[in-house]
């Protein structure tokens, strides 16, 4: 009879063992896992760099927005900036939708360009930049009338004098502090040239805007075209640009992705804290040589690397 307990409790102890080291494989197999998985987040997290304008890739948003940001996220960028606002929605999706939907694929809202703003649907329009979680109100062209595009002949041009431009530039920036954002000015290759008054439209802007309300987002490709130099706007203006627009220009002066063209980025740069930029988004106006738009930003942002953007 003692035997035959002690053969028990022998199996019971032996019982035991095995479900005390099955227990103790499962626990180490899940944290193994959950650390694989924090590890793979982590790499992607330190993995994808730099900012994509959206407006590069405005068809496929237009077609099927959340594959299409999917994409962006796998082609290595971090950073967004929306371009495609209408009816208070962007890409067809409330604000708050549209921010949960970049949180679920680990993008960050940093800016939107508001190309329909208006002194009177400013707050509104603004209140809905906020509630997306965006940190930047850009104003891509002058607006209310005060922009021209001639396609066929004289190209773009401030339609309006440059004192009420600045006027409304100043209203604003002052509307969008108090709704808790930052105003940028965007630029083409117009601003950089002399008006009908002999005034660079740019200088002036740079000269007259309050600069508690109002900065700028350099368009590098743009200066370049209009023959100007960056460096020398940031020595100019120390501090004012705060986001850049990166995109390249090959040899026939077209649209090209970062690396595939000219434009010496690493000078730039390597003058970036000069500038005051915080952030820069890779754009693509435009693609051809039937490259499309989701290939272009796959080749710029391996572009980016080689001149050193992080």
């Amino acid at each position: 009879m003692k035997e035959l307990k002690i053969n028990l409790l022998q199996k019971h102890l032996i019982i035991a063992f095995f479900l005390v080291a099955f227990v103790s494989c499962k626990d180490k197999a899940k944290k193994e896992a959950v650390t694989e998985d924090s590890t793979a987040v982590t790499e992607k997290a330190t993995s994808n760099f730099g900012g994509l304008a959206l407006y590069t890739v405005r068809d496929d948003m237009g077609t099927d927005a959340k594959t299409t940001l999917q994409a962006v996220a796998d082609a290595g960028y971090k950073n967004i900036e929306a371009a495609g606002y209408a009816d208070g929605k962007f890409y067809g999706l409330a604000p708050a939708e549209f921010k949960s939907l970049l949180d679920d694929l680990d993008l960050t809202p940093v800016s939107s360009h508001q190309s329909s703003v208006t002194l009177e649907n400013a707050d509104a329009m603004m209140a809905d930049v906020k509630a997306a979680g965006f940190e930047y109100f850009v104003v891509p062209i002058p607006p209310m009338g005060m922009y021209a595009h001639d396609r066929g002949g004289k190209g773009r041009s401030l339609n309006g004098t440059i004192e009420d431009f600045v006027k409304v530039l100043n209203t604003l920036g002052e509307k969008a502090n108090a709704a808790g954002l930052k105003l940028l000015y965007h630029n083409h290759d117009f601003e950089f040239k002399k008006n009908d008054d002999g005034v660079v439209i740019i200088d002036y802007l740079l000269d007259n805007c309050n600069p508690e309300f109002v900065d700028f987002q350099m368009d590098l490709f743009w200066v370049v075209t209009a023959d100007a130099d960056p460096i020398a706007y940031f020595e100019k203006y120390p501090g004012r640009f705060k986001m850049w627009h990166v995109k390249d220009m090959d040899d026939q002066g077209r649209f090209a992705p970062v690396g595939n063209g000219n434009i010496d980025f690493a000078e730039i740069l390597a003058k970036k804290e000069l500038s005051g930029m915080e952030y820069y988004m890779v754009e693509q106006d435009k693609t051809f040589d039937e490259m499309k738009p989701l290939e272009a930003i796959k080749i710029s942002h391996e572009g980016l690397k080689k001149y050193g953007f992080r």
